[in-house]
């Protein structure tokens, strides 16, 4: 089975790589870490001119509904360039839940705004250490770190409300709702303390099952940019290694060398092997997906940190000073890691999946 790209996904992933090194992502990336977040929303309105935003939207609420397949090649980009863009929290998270459980309603509120770019989303999951309660249709309390929430329009928590977990919609434009900077170990997205006084909330849909689902295809996308992060990585470490002499002798000579090239391009490839079955088992639906997201999640995960961090020091010491981009893949890979909770609740997923025989060994 073939789990390689169409010619048409390859030609917009190309385009996105162009748009993305011609707008310089990497020096954007940069600006909003010093301060300077209106950049992201920049590059959403420009994505939405091109129809990214509206990938995996229906066309009856705005998108142009290509599909999921085209959505894991510019996630690939988006981390490959480090893009401050609000796509993961607005569109793996916030408009697939909106378009795999909302009402028709819920959809014509918030769908076409995110298919055209007029609105962001963020997405946050309330824990017992958030302190966010809700009650009688109200939230009230505060969440962060919030990706994305500074200027986000609208917010999607999954939080339980009578003991009941569930993903819940909350206008961010509503009043009594504040928000304020929380910087992070990323800084190349911004992070929002999300406080609220009795701010009207909306379910979208109860049940664990609901949760996980969307998890599940989520992670397919989030895996996508993990590798193209770890590529970059490993092209940077290439690209030094042939560069750096050492004793008469480019770095890339030395066996140590060599040996942590060729670990990174291993986990990598295991990792694209993986995030491509489960590419298609996103875009057809089909039953294989729980164990082929997990799996796609935990070797991209694994192969992210693997390329972040021997990146660093394939460069030495310079690889730790500011000026060098390695520090900003290592901190993006930090972010990522934890984005859909941590890798034992990944391994539970594989394991249970594997046992309930959704994938033949």
């Amino acid at each position: 089975m073939n789990f390689d790209f169409p010619d048409e996904v390859k030609a917009m992933q190309e385009q996105a790589f162009e748009y993305l090194t011609r707008t310089g992502a990497l020096q954007a990336a940069r600006r909003v870490i010093d301060g300077d977040g209106s950049l992201a929303r920049r590059d959403w309105a420009e994505m939405a001119s091109m129809g990214w935003t509206g990938l995996t939207i229906p066309e009856a609420y705005g998108g142009n509904e290509i599909g999921h397949i085209a959505l894991c090649a510019l996630a690939f980009e988006f981390g490959r360039h480090l893009s401050p863009a609000p796509f993961a929290s607005s569109i793996y998270l916030a408009a697939e839940a909106l378009t795999l459980f909302g009402s028709d309603g819920q959809k014509q509120n918030w769908l076409p705004g995110l298919a055209d770019g007029r609105l962001a989303a963020c997405f946050a999951q309330a824990d017992k250490l958030s302190g966010v309660e809700l009650l009688d249709g109200k939230v009230r309390g505060a969440l962060r770190p919030v990706a994305d929430g500074m200027f986000a329009n609208v917010l999607l928590v999954v939080a339980s409300q009578d003991g009941v977990p569930g993903i819940h919609i909350v206008d961010l434009e509503s009043a009594g709702v504040s928000r304020s900077l929380v910087p992070t170990i990323e800084g190349v997205r911004e992070y929002a303390r999300l406080t609220f006084d009795e701010v009207p909330v909306e379910l979208l849909v109860s049940g664990q099952d609901a949760i996980d689902t969307l998890y599940e295809r989520a992670a397919v996308l989030f895996a996508f940019e993990q590798i193209g992060g770890a590529q970059a990585c490993l092209d940077m470490a290439v690209s030094y290694a042939k560069e750096r002499y050492a004793f008469g002798r480019p770095i890339g000579s030395f066996q140590a060398i060599k040996h942590k090239l060729a670990d990174m391009f291993v986990a990598i490839e295991l990792a694209r092997s993986n995030a491509y079955f489960a590419a298609w088992a996103l875009s057809t639906n089909a039953d294989e997906l729980p164990v082929a997201a997990a799996a796609a999640r935990l070797s991209a995960s694994k192969a992210y940190w693997l390329a972040a961090k021997e990146n660093v020091q394939t460069h030495g010491g310079i690889g730790f000073t500011w000026e060098m981009d390695c520090h900003l893949y290592y901190r993006r890979h930090k972010a990522l890691k934890l984005a859909l909770g941590a890798d034992r609740a990944w391994e539970d997923r594989l394991i249970a999946g594997l046992e309930a025989g959704l994938v033949e060994l």
